[in-house]
């Protein structure tokens, strides 16, 4: 299965547990590793052969920049279940969220979850197997 990947995605939102976070707001950051077939776009060469990733890019942006959430998790789960519906050749999704500065008491990098989601055979989004 062939791969697109978007990385280190930048927003502010207003996501959190604590109501600091949903009203002064945060950095968070997306990546998307996603599967599909790309092999007709690599022959053709026109876009409407693969997924737009400007597109996709503006749906994730819709998503952390809209209505607040308490988890990343959630964020996450947002995303991955918008981008698998509405891009139907997408295979399998899996996006990581990244939360650089947790208001916490402590020094690290941030916080990320990552979360792999795919079809079943119904159409429903589903956690993946490995």
């Amino acid at each position: 299965m062939d791969r697109m990947v978007m990385r280190q995605m930048v927003f502010y939102g207003y996501h959190g547990v604590y109501p600091e976070e949903n009203k002064l707001g945060q950095k968070f950051i997306v990546d998307l590793d996603l599967r599909l077939d790309l092999g007709r776009a690599a022959r053709s060469d026109n876009v409407n052969d693969t997924v737009n990733y400007a597109e996709i890019h503006a749906l994730v942006k819709e998503i952390v920049q809209g209505p607040p959430v308490k988890l990343i998790e959630a964020l996450a789960g947002n995303i991955a279940s918008a981008v698998l519906g509405t891009y139907t050749s997408i295979i399998e999704a899996t996006v990581s969220v990244t939360k650089p500065n947790p208001p916490f008491d402590i020094t690290f990098d941030g916080v990320t979850v990552e979360l792999r989601r795919t079809r079943d055979n119904d159409g429903n989004v589903v956690p993946a197997e490995d």
